[in-house]
């Protein structure tokens, strides 16, 4: 890639200050007379020393005409392509100016659209238009913010050996770590700010960060092609579900997850490499520890600059490189002549790289057994299965659809071939999609008004367009599946059963998959139990999937510097979580020591990996020898399939713990509702021009509208989708993925993550933490509580939710806000349960919430290992009655048959019974089985019964609902499970009345 490419971008990227709404109408340089300048300087993007008038309406063209020409060109079209695509369209007011040619006529903000954002600084929700005011900036010193802004942008150029800009990466600099200010002042108040200072302080939704990117993005794709022409490229790979689904243990679940998302990475790859990072508008990048390591390694971007990042300091299997953020489909911008060229090398390097990790686990498999082989008939099988996998799709739209007319300024737009290629989707319409809108008609024409008048769009403006073209061009792709017909001759795969198991010669192929037998799979389960068990023989990407924990496992050893081996691969162990709860609770209360007999069968134990929560309250204590080898001594004597040795085993835990060991875990997964929709942009999950206004703005245009019908209107026209909007989802999935959700599931839960991307969600808790850690995590997404303060919040080591906004250790996040919503599912089962019955279990529970639930829901289902399953469906304000009812049965004063007899009469009930009736009858029968009255007074069971009436009664079928409701909570508020649940906690007292 030329060096103009990596300059045009670096220009474009830093054409506007990073502190450009600290400084705007209070520095007499105008906000692009502070840093951008000084960069410009260092990197010899310009040139002379004369001084400037500090107009900054004039400020920009005077900067960018030292540029080189073509330079210049991309960079101020970018800007304005940039500017339309994300923010409304201002009225504007006519004023003269002095340029060294003379006066010129130029037109300005009008006054009433002006804010001094630092007195008052508001950021709006982009999703939800809700306001977070922040406070206290006004004593904020704009010397000292230039000086640190420099500073900062300063020391992340980089130079060649010879002391020339290296051009790339500074670029990769600039936007990995320009939104990262690391500095001790003001108690973190700029640092903590810094990522979300927006980019417009009228329109304070989007950052100053996510309209570089965009502005860096076009000026890009503008300078790689011959044209100067852009277009939007979609991609993904698949199939999804069939890959992640196929699996026989957690650790299969984690691996098909996480292996789905590296294939994604490496598919993106391409694009980063030749364009940057911030060509991806969708998933963003930025953060995501793949990509980091990537840009230390691969792009050598200095190693002491990501000595702070969490994933290059942990040493376990909890280091976030184990956690798969990326999903399975990106948009991008690219120049409009390489978009086929740049798809086909995408599709190319995901199945070199794919096949080459193939090659080390048949590598693995055969150096397990001592066979040196480098092209043996299970490398051949190998190569064969995967050939075609994954399936990429593609789909291209270019912007020169759009035609400008008045080419020097990208107006006067004529949409002939854009509607022409939309038109085919779209049966039957004049203006097909956007192009009918509403918002479009109020947006495609000039304006005025009292001597004040908007700008003409330009192709910026309809992205909603062409990405929603793109997105159904995409669609179709997709749906012309590809088959390829191979040849299997052998026993078929045990897991999938969908292709020939991998065999070392004919003879092995042919033999009959049982558990004795001398054939690849059972010799290399009798040298590595994690990779296959007896009986069990496995084509060749279950095979993949299968070597995956320890294949990423020894890559991650190598990226920390260690030796192969050194990082553990990502085990999950049932056992372990069904205990995790109860061996929490031994440790904090200084449970009973082992007996001799138990310590010496401890000793003889593995030891497993504790959840990260309860490895971090035992480690260095004499406990956490002991708690790590318990599940390991239960899983011992279950892999020894002899009852008597399970029996003794868990009678020794029993007498240890003080009860019976918990033989049931939980399966959490969340899903994000409608979010296809909330990407499209959907109106429904948008707010008007109007709402996204800082409130200063939102005064002075209602003036106005009251004046003008059509700039009300224009005002009340739901905002059209922007790339701004896109990076703004993904910013706030990336930050709920790799921040938020480890955060609950394995810091306020001892729980452990199996999957966090985009919106979904799967987790793995002890069953009494199921409930709060499904409710908080459906809190978070929205960002949904109750605090106000977030100066008090900044102290705090705990996660803070307010607004749509999320504070953690400092760091302040958007999230998806209070108007997104989340339905997730719940399983109990025991952890001997086959792992295919529970998950389709778990995935008929998401199901329901959504479906039966409305969305904005959970479902639990209760697989017992007696057989059977209970289930109950809800909407999320049901949970504090569910867990009221929970925390009443488990309250030792309270008989179990509470329940029992309940359900007895229940079946006795008309379908539709009076409130009254049910109310006192279930009241009568709480009371009977408390054995003193203090506990009906304690847990106030009228009102109890009264709540818990008026919930079955709220809909359909209100007897079987209650009979749900019941058998549910009794299974929860057994002692071994609710004595461990997390939502009596004092740690966190935020889940105390979530």
């Amino acid at each position: 890639m030329t060096t103009t490419l990596w300059k045009t971008k670096l220009a474009a990227r830093i054409h506007d200050p990073a502190e450009k709404a600290l400084v705007l109408l209070r520095d007499p340089a105008g906000h692009e007379g502070g840093t951008s300048r000084v960069l410009k300087r260092d990197l010899g993007l310009e040139s002379g020393t004369e001084d400037l008038p500090a107009d900054p309406d004039a400020l920009g063209d005077i900067l960018f005409d030292r540029l080189a020409a073509d330079i210049h060109r991309a960079v101020k079209r970018a800007d304005w392509w940039s500017a339309a695509a994300d923010r409304p369209q201002w009225p504007l007011r006519e004023i003269d100016i002095t340029t060294r040619d003379g006066k010129e006529k130029t037109l300005a903000v009008a006054d009433y659209a002006r804010v001094n954002w630092v007195k008052r600084p508001i950021l709006k929700h982009p999703l939800t238009g809700e306001a977070l005011d922040l406070k206290g900036l006004q004593e904020t010193d704009i010397r000292d913010i230039k000086q640190r802004s420099r500073e900062h942008f300063q020391g992340l150029i980089c130079r060649d050996g010879a002391g020339n800009t290296d051009w790339q990466r500074t670029l990769l600099a600039f936007w990995r770590f320009g939104p990262t200010l690391k500095e001790t002042a003001d108690n973190h108040t700029l640092g903590h700010l810094w990522p979300l200072l927006p980019a417009d302080t009228r329109v304070p939704d989007h950052s100053i960060w996510d309209h570089l990117d965009l502005a860096s993005a076009f000026a890009g794709a503008f300078a790689g092609d011959s044209q100067g022409e852009a277009a939007l490229l979609a991609m993904s790979i698949g199939p999804v579900q069939e890959f992640i689904a196929s699996a026989r243990s957690t650790s299969d679940l984690w691996a098909g997850s996480h292996l789905l998302s590296r294939l994604a990475w490496e598919t993106m790859r391409v694009i980063c490499e030749e364009l940057g990072p911030d060509a991806i508008l969708f998933p963003r990048l930025r953060g995501i520890p793949q990509v980091d390591l990537w840009l230390r390694d691969t792009m050598n971007l200095p190693k002491e600059w990501f000595a702070d990042e969490a994933w290059a300091k942990r040493e376990t299997d909890a280091n976030p490189l184990f956690s798969g953020a990326l999903p399975n489909r990106f948009v991008a911008v690219v120049p409009a002549e390489r978009a086929e060229a740049l798809a086909q090398a995408a599709s190319d390097r995901v199945r070199r790289w794919l096949d080459d990790m193939g090659r080390q686990a048949v590598d693995a498999l055969l150096d397990s057994l001592q066979i040196n082989a480098s092209d043996s008939r299970a490398h051949r099988q190998m190569r064969e299965q995967l050939e075609g996998f994954p399936e990429v799709h593609w789909a291209a739209v270019p912007f020169s659809l759009i035609r400008a007319n008045d080419r020097k300024r990208d107006t006067d737009l004529d949409v002939t071939k854009l509607s022409e290629a939309m038109a085919p989707f779209f049966d039957g319409e004049d203006a097909p999609g956007f192009l009918g809108s509403p918002v479009w008609h109020a947006l495609s024409r000039a304006m005025e008004a009292d001597g004040i008048r908007f700008f003409s769009p330009n192709p910026g403006v309809l992205y909603p367009a062409v990405h929603d073209l793109a997105d159904r061009v995409l669609a179709a792709a997709k749906a012309v599946r590809p088959f390829q017909q191979t040849r299997q001759e052998g026993w078929r795969c045990t897991l999938s059963g969908e292709a020939e198991r991998l065999a070392l010669d004919d003879e092995d192929l042919q033999e009959y998959p049982g558990r004795t037998g001398d054939s690849l799979w059972n010799r290399v389960a009798g040298q590595k139990k994690s990779w296959a068990k007896r009986g069990e023989h496995l084509a060749g990407l279950p095979a993949l999937k299968r070597l995956w924990p320890s294949l990423f496992a020894a890559e991650v050893a190598q990226a920390l510097g260690m030796d192969r081996g050194q990082v553990p691969r990502f085990v999950v162990s049932t056992h372990t979580m069904a205990l995790a709860g109860q061996l929490e609770r031994w440790m904090s209360e200084g449970g009973r020591s082992p007996d001799t007999s138990l310590m010496q069968r401890l000793e003889a134990a593995p030891a497993v990996p504790l959840p990260r929560r309860l490895a971090r309250q035992a480690v260095g204590k004499g406990d956490f020898n002991i708690a790590r080898r318990l599940p390991g001594l239960l899983e011992s004597a279950a892999e020894a399939d002899q009852d008597q040795a399970m029996e003794e085993a868990r009678q020794a835990v029993s007498r240890l713990l003080g009860q019976k060991p918990e033989a049931y875990y939980a399966l959490l997964m969340m899903d994000g509702d409608h979010m296809g929709r909330i990407l499209s942009g959907d109106p429904a999950h948008a707010v008007t021009y109007r709402e996204s206004f800082h409130p200063d703005v939102q005064a002075g245009f209602d003036r106005l509208a009251g004046k003008h019908p059509h700039i009300r209107r224009y005002g009340e026209q739901k905002r059209a989708l922007s790339p701004g909007r896109h990076m703004a989802i993904s910013s706030a999935l990336n930050d709920f993925t790799l921040h938020v959700v480890p955060e609950v599931v394995e810091e306020e839960h001892p729980g452990r993550l199996l999957y966090a991307g985009g919106d979904d969600v799967l987790a793995m808790l002890p069953v009494g933490h199921l409930l709060p850690a499904m409710r908080r995590l459906r809190d978070a997404y929205s960002g949904r509580g109750e605090t106000s303060d977030w100066q008090s919040a900044r102290q705090s080591r705990n996660l803070v939710l307010s607004n749509g906004f999320a504070m953690l250790r400092g760091r302040l996040m958007r999230m998806m806000g209070e108007g997104a919503t989340a339905s997730a599912g719940g399983v109990v089962a025991h952890h001997q349960a086959p792992l295919t019955a529970v998950r389709r279990a778990l995935e008929a529970a998401e199901k329901r919430a959504k479906n039966e639930g409305g969305r904005d829901a959970f479902s639990l289902t209760i697989v017992k290992r007696s057989g059977g399953e209970l289930s109950f469906t809800a909407k999320w304000d049901s949970v504090p009655l569910l867990e009221r009812l929970i925390a009443f049965l488990a309250d030792p004063r309270v008989s179990r048959r509470a329940v029992y007899h309940s359900l007895q009469w229940l079946a006795t009930l008309p379908s539709h019974p009076p409130e009254d009736m049910m109310a006192g009858l279930l009241c009568y029968q709480f009371e009977r089985q408390c054995a003193h009255k203090s506990a009906a007074q304690h847990h106030d069971v009228p009102g109890l019964s009264r709540a818990i009436a008026g919930f079955a009664l709220d809909g359909e079928a209100p007897v079987r609902k209650l009979a749900n409701l019941l058998a549910i909570a009794e299974f929860l508020a057994r002692e071994s499970r609710s004595g461990a649940s997390s939502f009596r906690s004092a740690e966190h007292g935020e889940i105390a009345h979530a």
